[in-house]
C-alpha cells in the first residue's frame, strides 16, 4: 500500500511538473535547499523518496520541454566541441552501465543519474530566460534562500549538538560532527541540508552569485540585501568547519578580483571601491557580532594541516586506480553511497569488490569508469570552463560579464571537488554550465532592443 501510493504521489508530481515546465524547473532549485530539512525534520520516514523530489520535478519538465519539440521537430542542439564531449562521455558511461563488475545493471541505472540527469538542463536555459532582467530576478529572488537557511546555521551552531536541530538525515547518522570533543563543543552545522558537504557546495555557489549582484547596478535596498547574504554566506561557510569551502571562496575572491582587472584594468579601482562596503560589512559582523565562528574555525585549521595532502591526493589518485582494471572500469554507479541500499532492498547480486580505499571523486570517477572515460568526463568538464572563460572575455553588459566570470570559477576551483557524488551541487552546475549559451544570447536580444529603440 505504501508502494502503490509512493507510486501514484510520483506520476501526480512529474504530470504536474509538465504542465509548466519554466515553473517546474524554478521550483527544483527551490526543493535543493530545503529537501534537506523536509528529510531531517518533516518526512524523516520518506527521506528516500524526498532525495528524489527535485529530479522527479525536473523529469516532468524534461517530458514538457523535449516532447513537445520532438513533435514539433524543433530540437536542434549545435554542433561543438562541449555538445560533442557531452554524447561520448554519456555513450561510454551506457556502456560502462552494462560493466559485468557490476553485477546487476539496475546499479548502473543508478550511476547514470548521477552522472547524466542533469546535463540537459544545461541546453533548456535559453529557452528559461528570455531577457538579462528576467535573469537578474531569479537569481535575485533564489539568493533570498540564503536568508532564512543562513539564520537557521547561526542557531545551530549556538545550540548544543543534542538539539532536535542539529542531527543529519535520520537513521544514517548517528552522531552529529563537532569542532572538538566534549559537551561544550560547537557544531559544525548542516543549515537545511543534509549533511555539511551538501550545505557547502550550496555556499561556494552562492558566494559566487552574490559578488556579481553585490557589484551591479540596481537599487542600494537590493545591493544592501546581497551585502547582508554575502556576510550570512561567509559567516555559514566558518561555522560548517569546512576548510575547503573557506578556501574555495578565498580563491574566488582572488581569481574575481585578478579576472576583472586584467579584462578592464581601467575599473579595477572601481571594482575595488564597490567591493569595500560589502567586505567591512561581513567583516566588521564577523569579528563585532560572531567571533565565535571564526575562533572556531581558526582552531580547527590550525590542529589539521592535512589540506594540502588531500588536495594533491585527488590529482594524483586517479592514475593510481587507473592500473587496477587497465582499460576497463568497475562501472558506471559502483562506488555511488547509493548502490549498497539499492543492492539491499532489490537483492541484487554482489559486485565484483574494489581492492582500495576511495573517498575522492576523481578517484571514483577513475575507478568507475576507467581511463577512457575518467579523460572524457574532465575534458568535457575542463571544456565548459574554457568556454565560459571565452564567454566572459567576449561579452560587453558588465551584469552578464560578471556572470560568466563567476560560472567559470565556481567550475575550475571546484574541478577536483564533488560533482557526481553530490546532492546538491550538479544541478547548479549544469545550470551555470548553460551560461555558455544563455549569456550570448541574453546580450543579443539586449542589443536588438537597443538598436530597436534607436531606431524609433
Amino acid at each position: 500500500m505504501i508502494l502503490l501510493f509512493g507510486l501514484l504521489f510520483v506520476i501526480c508530481l512529474v504530470f504536474f511538473s509538465a504542465l509548466n515546465w519554466r515553473r517546474a524547473v524554478k521550483a527544483a532549485f527551490v526543493i535543493v535547499v530545503f529537501e534537506g530539512a523536509l528529510r531531517k525534520w518533516a518526512f524523516p520516514q520518506s527521506s528516500e523518496l524526498i532525495y528524489f523530489l527535485k529530479d522527479f520535478v525536473l523529469l516532468g519538465a524534461y517530458l514538457r520541454y523535449y516532447g513537445s519539440r520532438i513533435l514539433r521537430n524543433e530540437i536542434y542542439i549545435q554542433g561543438n566541441v562541449i555538445n560533442a564531449l557531452v554524447f561520448m562521455s554519456a555513450g561510454w558511461c551506457l556502456f560502462q552501465a552494462f560493466n559485468s563488475s557490476l553485477g546487476s545493471p539496475i546499479v548502473g541505472l543508478l550511476g547514470l543519474k548521477a552522472y547524466l540527469f542533469y546535463i540537459p538542463l544545461m541546453w533548456m536555459l535559453p529557452d528559461l530566460f528570455h531577457t538579462e532582467e528576467e535573469l537578474y530576478k531569479f537569481l535575485r529572488s533564489h539568493l533570498l534562500l540564503v536568508i532564512p537557511t543562513g539564520l537557521l546555521g547561526i542557531v545551530q551552531f549556538f545550540s548544543p549538538a543534542s538539539s532536535p536541530i542539529n542531527i543529519y538525515v535520520s537513521g544514517e547518522v548517528t552522531e552529529i560532527a563537532t569542532f572538538g570533543f566534549g559537551p561544550g563543543a560547537a557544531v559544525r552545522i548542516t543549515g537545511t541540508f543534509s549533511y555539511i558537504n551538501s550545505y557547502s557546495g550550496y555556499l561556494i555557489v552562492c558566494f559566487g552569485l552574490l559578488l556579481p549582484m553585490v557589484l551591479t547596478q540596481q537599487r542600494w535596498q537590493w545591493r544592501w540585501v546581497a551585502a547582508f547574504e554575502l556576510f550570512l554566506v561567509v559567516i555559514n561557510s566558518l561555522m560548517t568547519g569546512s576548510r575547503t569551502t573557506v578556501l574555495s571562496e578565498i580563491l574566488f575572491l582572488l581569481g574575481y578580483l585578478v579576472a576583472q582587472g586584467l579584462s578592464r584594468p581601467s575599473g579595477a579601482l572601481r571594482l575595488v571601491q564597490r567591493i569595500f562596503m560589502p567586505a567591512a560589512v561581513v567583516i566588521v559582523g564577523i569579528f563585532v557580532w560572531l567571533r565565535p565562528a571564526f575562533e572556531q574555525f581558526q582552531r580547527r585549521a590550525a590542529l589539521n594541516q592535512d589540506l594540502s595532502g588531500r588536495i594533491l591526493q585527488n590529482f594524483t589518485q586517479p592514475f593510481d586506480f587507473i592500473g587496477y582494471k587497465e582499460l576497463d572500469g568497475y562501472g558506471t554507479g559502483a562506488t555511488h553511497a547509493g548502490t549498497p541500499f539499492l543492492r539491499k532492498i532489490l537483492d541484487l547480486p554482489a559486485s565484483e569488490p574494489i581492492p582500495v580505499y576511495y573517498e575522492a571523486e576523481m578517484g571514483r570517477v577513475a575507478l568507475e569508469l576507467g581511463p577512457i572515460g575518467f579523460f572524457l568526463w574532465y575534458g568535457l568538464r575542463i571544456s565548459i570552463s574554457i568556454a565560459l572563460w571565452l564567454v566572459f572575455w567576449s561579452l560587453k553588459s558588465s551584469f552578464l560579464r560578471q556572470l560568466a566570470l563567476a560560472a567559470f570559477l565556481i567550475q575550475m576551483i571546484q574541478l577536483s571537488n564533488f560533482l557526481v557524488f553530490h546532492n546538491t551541487f550538479p544541478l547548479y552546475y549544469w545550470f551555470l554550465s548553460g551560461f555558455v549559451f544563455l549569456l550570448p544570447q541574453l546580450e543579443r536580444v539586449e542589443t536588438l532592443r537597443y538598436e530597436e529603440y534607436l531606431a524609433r
